[in-house]
């Protein structure tokens, strides 16, 4: 006896119709659907302080970067993505820049000898951003005869924070001693 083709087809539909009710409920099971976690708030807290609130949320993490501002303390979370307060998924990667512990630095150029604006733009091209220019006796106009830091002459190669307070020295031309011997011609004129 066969059944008739209504049958056939009601359960074809039927069993359909189960497969695809299973295979939503697994997919919904598997993405976590309508289960959000909360960005807790560890901007500002050191790394190793924030890895607890973030582990207990059941999040993941990576430093992707880091730089440095004295505003923020030395290990310090400065920014992450996504920001506190959105809602993610457990498991999800937060992407963290720290504060560098210490300022990065660089390698001071070898300006000696060179016209100041040469060794100015090649200073700032280290990164440099605190130069300050001071003028000495020298022979020649706008020759720099060297670089300090802290009270001290520093030598090319050497390594200096890239936020530090570099000062270069700059031949006056020997405008100081022209200046003064202008003053002792205009007194001996004057007292003749």
């Amino acid at each position: 006896m066969q059944l008739p083709i209504y049958i056939h087809l009601g359960a074809a539909v039927l069993v359909f119709g189960l497969i695809v009710f299973l295979v939503l409920r697994g997919i919904n099971a598997y993405t976590l659907h309508n289960q959000t976690i909360l960005i807790p708030e560890v901007k500002g807290l050191l790394m190793e302080d924030a890895s607890v609130f973030l582990d207990n949320q059941g999040l993941r993490y990576t430093v992707i970067d880091s730089v440095y501002t004295r505003e923020v303390k030395p290990g310090a979370i400065m920014e992450m993505i996504p920001t506190f307060g959105s809602r993610v998924k457990k498991g999800r990667i937060v992407f963290i820049t720290l504060n560098a512990k210490s300022a990065q630095s660089a390698v001071v150029p070898d300006v000696k000898d060179l016209s100041f604006r040469q060794a100015f733009a090649l200073i700032q091209a280290q990164g440099f951003t605190s130069v300050e220019i001071k003028y000495v006796r020298g022979q020649y106009r706008d020759l720099v005869l060297g670089v300090e830091y802290q009270g001290r002459d520093l030598g090319a190669g050497e390594f200096v924070p890239l936020t530090a307070a570099l000062i270069l020295k700059v031949s006056d031309g020997g405008r100081e001693e022209v200046d003064e011997a202008q003053e002792e011609e205009t007194e001996t004129v004057a007292t003749n």
